[in-house]
């Protein structure tokens, strides 16, 4: 058979000639034969077919059937070589594309492997970090329950502490008040019994004093022991005491006589002469005292406060 490549490098009627007288050689001769690879120039169209012999000659009708059924078995045998080989090359191009898509997917495992390891190393973390944030939290909620307990236990014992401290506080209060009573008692005991006492007393002393005042006597200006004028002139300044102030304010002088009751801030012991003899007066005995009474001189029963004897105009 010839090919058609060759067949396309002559041109014109040597081409067809050709052709036809491949088409004219028998099925047996176009398998078996060998293909001829010295091919005549072409040297012009009215030589080369005059040259060649003519191939077209009557030939019997199953003849051309063979040929044509010959070239359309190689046709198809050739079409099914094709269709084999591009079928292989689409297996190996497939097996290829499977070995490097199982390359490609065992690197995708192997990353997505890496990635979900990853991830599962990162959510462990994060578990580990939920666990410790969720101990931290529960140790801090512990600690400040048990800070609340502590601080609601130290309340109710204060306040246990306070009713108590109230109650002995009251009982305190109760026994500090009943003592007072029992003070105030025994003050109002006392001072009704001194009372009573000094009652007594003042009823004895102004006896007593009646009966002084009878005794005493106011003979002693006759004796000349106790001559206070002779001893004023050569002791002048014996004689001058001072200013006098009297035990209520607003208060002036009157001239008092024997008899007269005076009060008992008039005859203090701040207005007692302790030494009568310093001034040349005579000792005096029960209760009676000298008493300094502006620039008098009283002798005053202390128990009744009546005056029994006056000197006036005694100091300067």
């Amino acid at each position: 058979m010839y090919d058609l490549s060759d067949l396309f490098r002559y041109g014109g009627l040597s081409a067809l000639g050709l052709a036809l007288a491949a088409t004219g050689l028998p099925a047996n001769a176009a398998v078996n034969a060998p293909q001829q690879t010295n091919v005549l120039t072409f040297v012009g169209a009215s030589s080369a077919a005059a040259a060649q012999p003519d191939r077209r000659a009557p030939r019997e009708r199953g003849e051309t059937r063979r040929g044509s059924g010959d070239r359309a078995q190689s046709r198809q045998q050739r079409r099914q070589a094709n269709r084999q080989q591009a079928r292989q090359e689409r297996r190996q191009e497939r097996r290829q594309e499977r070995r490097t898509n199982t390359r490609d997917q065992g690197v995708r495992e192997q990353r997505q492997r890496a990635r979900q390891a990853r991830q599962e190393a990162r959510q462990q973390q994060r578990r580990a970090e939920r666990r410790t944030e969720r101990r931290a939290d529960r140790r801090a909620d512990r600690r400040a329950d048990r800070r609340a307990d502590r601080r609601a236990d130290r309340r109710a014992d204060r306040r246990t502490e306070r009713r108590a401290d109230r109650r002995a506080d009251r009982r305190a209060d109760r026994r500090e008040v009943r003592r007072e009573v029992r003070r105030e008692a025994r003050r109002d005991a006392r001072r009704d019994q001194r009372r009573a006492y000094r009652q007594a007393e003042r009823r004895w002393e102004r006896r007593e004093a009646r009966r002084d005042h009878r005794r005493w006597n106011r003979a002693w200006r006759n004796n000349n022991r106790y001559n206070w004028r002779h001893y004023r002139a050569a002791n002048r300044r014996a004689f001058r005491l001072g200013r006098y102030y009297a035990p209520y304010r607003n208060y002036s002088y009157r001239r008092l006589s024997i008899g007269f009751t005076l009060g008992s801030l008039f005859f203090g012991n701040r207005y007692w002469i302790n030494d009568p003899w310093q001034y040349r007066l005579p000792e005096v005995y029960g209760p009676y005292k000298w008493v300094r009474y502006y620039d008098d001189v009283l002798l005053v029963n202390t128990y009744s406060g009546e005056v029994v004897d006056v000197i006036y105009d005694f100091f300067w």
